[in-house]
């Protein structure tokens, strides 16, 4: 019989070494989320994550990000965010500057580390601006009627030390948070830091919403029954669609051993179903979040048209809105083709391919590969893309077919769809990782007479 790898897990010095550093550095990016920023009102935070606008869903998505740090407001309330938003705008700009993506092509492996630096420099200013942004959004989202700090934010007089100091504090916070994701994916499971590291604020956020819902003393059966339903149901449709992808099936040529020709190798090119992840969901959010957050500082204006217009934007563009839902699908569908596209095109299939004399039986190598291969990935994408539309608007759906008590309790939902998303891709990537390292150290599967 088989007896599989996985009970050397603990028996391999170098895999239990890097487990136990991933978790001492999960740990301690954990005991850190629980560090303030200076100067904070942590009663005016907790009462704007009760909010249910635009705004309030906004903040809430940033909050998923950064692992629950943001509805503490810690050093870490931004997360990795910035960073993550650097790699986007990094990989959007790669197409648009042909030196660049030539110079990635023809080395990859210099080509990583020049994107990298590049994340890294563009990550400083974006910090900064997140920084100061979210503050401003606390700030109008709290009101003139309480205090966001104990002393009044701003460069003016004898607040623009406190103020640097909160803006300094946070940017620190997460430069800390992507050195320590760094620091896993370095010395504990390789490439997962960053994951990692969102996946345990994700998970950490659980145990305290199922706790809220029980002590509400309303419904407490029936949500906790539409929660499990909606649990399992998630799960499994993550599991069955971020597995699934489209082998095409590739010739490569036969190589010289010796005097002898070996034969044509018949292999296949997986193209995956989901190849956007959640950045589709997130930038949806985002879009849709601020047109409400800037007519929010219109809705008390004195010109009486341009308050009732800035009430009207808000109305439409709350989350409790049908409208919300439809445009939230909508965009979510439409960013999964665009993003997909744009990764696909720095993946140069045809180009790469053609340079190992592979070829896809019946299509000609080079552009008409490429143009080939990106017609099937737009075919499969369709499914992926109508998958996430379905993920994302599941809690808003719900929350509309739900009574008001029951509804009130529905952001719950979010980490049990969209951050789910999150919390299967990572374990999935992590199981194989540490599969991959099993078997690199020579624990496979061995056949065991019974």
């Amino acid at each position: 019989m088989k007896k599989s790898a996985w009970r050397y897990l603990w028996t391999s010095k170098d895999i239990r070494k890097k487990i136990l550093v991933t978790l001492l550095i999960l740990a301690l990016y954990r005991l850190a989320a629980n560090i303030p920023v200076p100067g904070v009102n942590r009663d005016v935070i907790a009462s704007i994550f009760t909010t249910t606008s635009a705004a309030g869903s906004l903040l809430n998505v940033f909050d998923l990000l950064s692992g629950g740090t943001l509805s503490n407001f810690s050093i870490l309330a931004m997360g990795v965010y910035p960073y993550i938003t650097a790699q986007i705008i990094i990989q959007l700009l790669i197409p648009l500057i042909p030196s660049l993506q030539k110079r990635i092509q023809d080395n990859p492996k210099e080509g990583r580390k020049l994107t990298e630096r590049y994340t890294i420099l563009l990550t400083i200013p974006l910090s900064a601006l997140s920084a100061f942004g979210q503050i401003q959004i606390f700030r109008q989202l709290a009101g003139s009627s309480a205090s966001l700090f104990t002393y009044e934010f701003g460069f003016k007089g004898a607040n623009v030390f406190p103020t640097l100091t909160t803006l300094i504090s946070m940017m620190g916070g997460t430069m800390m948070g992507i050195w320590l994701g760094e620091l896993i994916s370095e010395y504990g499971i390789p490439n997962q830091g960053l994951s990692l590291i969102i996946f345990a604020g994700i998970v950490s956020r659980i145990p305290g919403s199922v706790y809220s819902i029980i002590t509400s003393g309303e419904n407490v059966a029936l949500l906790l029954s539409i929660m499990l339903v909606i649990l399992v149901i998630s799960v499994y449709a993550i599991v069955y669609v971020q597995q699934g992808q489209r082998k095409v099936p590739v010739i490569f040529p036969g190589r010289r051993v010796g005097n002898r020709m070996s034969m044509p190798v018949r292999s296949s090119l997986p193209l995956m179903i989901n190849m956007a992840g959640m950045i589709p969901l997130i930038f949806a959010q985002t879009i849709l979040s601020l047109p409400a957050i800037l007519a929010q500082f219109f809705v008390g204006s004195k010109t009486e048209w341009l308050a009732n217009f800035s009430a009207g934007l808000s109305n439409v563009f709350n989350s409790s809105s049908i409208w919300y839902s439809l445009m939230y699908f909508v965009l979510v569908v439409a960013l999964t083709f665009f993003y997909t596209e744009v990764l696909f095109e720095q993946q140069n299939y045809g180009e790469n391919l053609k340079k190992q004399g592979a070829q896809i039986p019946g299509v000609v190598r080079g552009e008409p590969t490429q143009r080939y291969l990106l017609k099937v990935q737009r075919r499969i994408t369709l499914v992926g893309a109508l998958f996430l539309a379905v993920v994302a608007t599941a809690p808003y759906v719900t929350q509309l077919f739900l009574k008001e008590g029951i509804a009130s309790q529905s952001g719950l939902f979010l980490v049990t769809t969209s951050g789910l998303l999150i919390v299967v891709g990572t374990v999935s990537d992590t199981f194989r990782v540490i599969e991959t390292e099993l078997k690199l150290h020579g624990y496979e599967e061995k056949l065991i007479k019974g």
